[in-house]
């Protein structure tokens, strides 16, 4: 069977993360600029090979301050480690959606990550290109990755939550 290649469309696209802060509330934060190729031997998506890159210099999290001190060591350390890899390891239907895994590699650091991955499905736009749309979320433990900066509560628990929450709305196009 032939293999059908997929282009990330940016303009419809956005990946994000949430953080607890203070064990009360989320912060919310992304990446303005990355990239999504994807392969697969068929519309249906079964089996597709799946590679990611994010710029970490385009963290955004709608704070300035907030976003500089993520650049730095104390969590991405952008100037050594400017790039956020993912590539799938595995692609499966889990009933109408599917099951990605794969390895993530953060600081140097790889880890293997399992995420959903809910198939919004295929339509031709307006200029007659075949769109695939996709919802992948997961959650991850940042100190996984070397990301372990935190501080104590006065009260008690810590600043932030290791557990990080992934959330991505991704649209492919299909290649000729």
């Amino acid at each position: 069977m032939t293999k059908i290649k997929w282009a990330l469309d940016p303009t419809h696209s956005e990946v994000n993360f949430k953080v607890k802060h203070l064990m009360i509330t989320n912060v919310t934060g992304g990446f303005k600029s990355f990239q999504v190729e994807a392969e697969s031997e068929g519309d249906d998506f079964t089996n597709a090979s799946v590679s990611f890159s994010a710029d970490v210099a385009s963290i955004s999290t709608s704070n300035e301050q907030r976003d500089g001190h993520l650049k730095t060591g104390d969590f991405f350390e952008v100037e050594k480690f400017p790039t956020i890899k993912f590539q799938s390891t595995k692609f499966e239907k889990d009933g109408d959606d599917f099951l990605m895994e794969g390895n993530l590699t953060m600081k140097d650091v790889t880890a293997p990550v399992k995420l959903n991955v809910e198939f919004g499905g295929i339509a031709k736009d307006s200029w007659g290109n075949i769109k695939a749309g996709f919802t992948v979320s997961g959650k991850l433990h940042r100190s996984d990755w070397g990301l372990s900066y935190n501080a104590a509560l006065e009260a008690g628990g810590m600043v932030l939550s290791d557990e990080v929450k992934i959330n991505a709305e991704i649209q492919m196009v299909k290649q000729a």
